[in-house]
């Protein structure tokens, strides 16, 4: 798969407690997994479910957000990509639709270790010719007793930076009003300083300050 850069970005609504909280409390610690899984394909470019699935269960993750999710395409063999993985890695799934595609759909998926309180998807602005994208939203409860919501997407993969701009600003809009600490993980096509990243960073904290490197 391409090697893009992944950041994983949070918002804490509830100021500077809950960090200070994670950091004693294994309780509200949360691992957070990001995995583009290019409908189901590896690095040697056939189709292998349980091999992406060991990945997953490998680094054991509590939230995963997965991106270019199958369902029931005929390229995917007709699977429902983010249940086979959520039964191969006893995580709940939740698939949502950017479009329409190959005889099913493509979009987003979310695995979690926890039930879900509910959920939403929320479609993103693209340019006419541009492939759809989404932003999916879970809202859960952690072993502590706190509630928090997660949020999977994948921004515009083309060179020009129009649509991701706009997709940023769309995911900050929609979900500014979250009444939860919120994290926010995918493939978000853009490196630090860029305009989508800065975008994001006017409301969301990013994770990667520290750790800015590549991943797959």
């Amino acid at each position: 798969m391409k090697v893009r850069q992944i950041l994983i970005l949070i918002l804490f609504f509830t100021g500077s407690n809950m960090i200070s909280q994670v950091s004693v409390d294994s309780n509200k610690l949360v691992r957070v997994l990001s995995f583009n899984i290019l409908h189901g394909a590896t690095t040697k470019g056939d189709f292998d479910l349980d091999a992406i699935a060991k990945v997953i269960v490998d680094s054991d993750p509590d939230l995963v957000a997965l991106q270019e999710v199958d369902f029931k395409t005929h390229r995917a063999k007709g699977y429902d990509l983010v249940t086979e993985l959520g039964w191969r890695t006893k995580l709940t799934p939740l698939f949502g639709r950017a479009m329409k595609y190959d005889g099913g759909e493509y979009g987003e998926g979310v695995l979690s270790r926890y039930s879900f309180l509910n959920s939403r998807n929320v479609l993103l602005p693209h340019t006419e010719g541009n492939e759809p994208r989404a932003a999916l939203e879970i809202t859960t409860i952690l072993p502590s007793g706190d509630t928090i919501s997660f949020i999977g997407t994948h921004l515009d993969h083309t060179r020009d930076e129009t649509d991701r701009v706009a997709q940023a600003k769309k995911i900050n809009e929609v979900f500014s009003s979250n009444g939860y600490p919120t994290i926010l993980a995918g493939d978000l096509n853009a490196i630090p300083g860029s305009t989508p990243i800065n975008i994001f960073e006017k409301m969301w904290t990013s994770s990667s300050k520290t750790d800015e490197e590549y991943t797959y």
